[in-house]
């Protein structure tokens, strides 16, 4: 895959501004570098974002996570391996992220669970978290951004 914008340097520096505010608003939220990077790896898989996979394995690698853990969250119901607050902020990511062709969205019940783990302050990181990963999905599918690069 080739990507399709050859010089990203021709970007705005606005806009690569505003995004390092959103990710410095989702660090404050203080929410576990490792839950971050488990959902924005199931969000990006769920997008088929090779890039966004590749670098969300990398940043969960990083962040002390294990193989076994990231390699398994697209079973995440079925494996062992999630606590019931990671659980509940991967319900949380799915629905949020299959929001097209009529899909359900996140319903009370998936709120509910999250926010039972979960401060406010912290809820509010996890959806920037969800909604940030589903702005990068789009942009990295339409300019076919390859895997193999991590950011940050």
């Amino acid at each position: 895959m080739e990507n399709r914008l050859k010089n990203k340097n021709t970007n705005s520096s606005d806009v690569w501004t505003a995004i390092q505010h959103l990710q410095k608003a989702i660090a404050a939220g203080g929410v576990d570098p490792k839950l971050l990077a488990l959902v924005h790896l199931r969000a990006s898989q769920i997008n088929s974002c090779s890039a966004c996979v590749y670098a969300s394995v990398a940043g969960g690698k990083k962040a002390g996570d294990t193989d076994e853990r990231l390699h398994n969250v697209a079973a995440w119901r079925e494996a062992p391996f999630y606590t019931d607050a990671e659980r509940a902020a991967l319900a949380l990511a799915e629905a949020a992220t299959r929001l097209q062709d009529g899909a359900e969205g996140v319903t009370d019940e998936i709120w509910e669970e999250a926010n039972a783990h979960f401060t406010e302050e912290q809820m509010g990181a996890i959806n920037l978290e969800i909604a940030l990963t589903n702005f990068f999905n789009r942009i990295n599918r339409t300019i076919k951004e390859p895997a193999g690069k991590t950011w940050g």
